[in-house]
């Protein structure tokens, strides 16, 4: 009986290759989410700061810091071994979460 098609090792197939794309990924999310962060601050002071912009502000700032917490942990173990483990339900959900926080916080600070 043939193993099914995702268990099979592919001679030519390099394991480094997807932990590396995956990692450089949650930096470019990161990254993203440092823009938006920034964004948010520079928004909610101008024109002069008001208590529901600085709410905002302050709400943008600790999501950001929860999601960079989040892929710090992800990108850690990543970089740990060859074979990576599986990204735990709960902290995908939580990186999730806080992504749409972050852009419904922001948009609030637009609008």
């Amino acid at each position: 009986m043939n193993a099914p098609a995702a268990r099979r090792q592919d001679p030519d197939r390099d394991p480094g290759l997807q932990p590396e794309r995956t990692r450089l990924a949650w930096r470019r999310t990161t990254l993203s989410g440092t823009a938006a962060a920034v964004l948010a601050v520079k928004t909610a002071l101008h024109g002069g700061a008001s208590a529901p912009g600085l709410v905002a502000c302050a709400l943008c700032c600790v999501l950001w810091l929860a999601f960079l917490s989040i892929a710090h942990r992800r990108i850690r173990a990543l970089s740990a071994t060859a074979t990576p483990a599986a990204f735990a339900p709960r902290h995908a959900t939580a990186a999730v979460l806080c992504t749409l926080a972050l852009a419904v916080c922001g948009a609030a600070l637009v609008l």
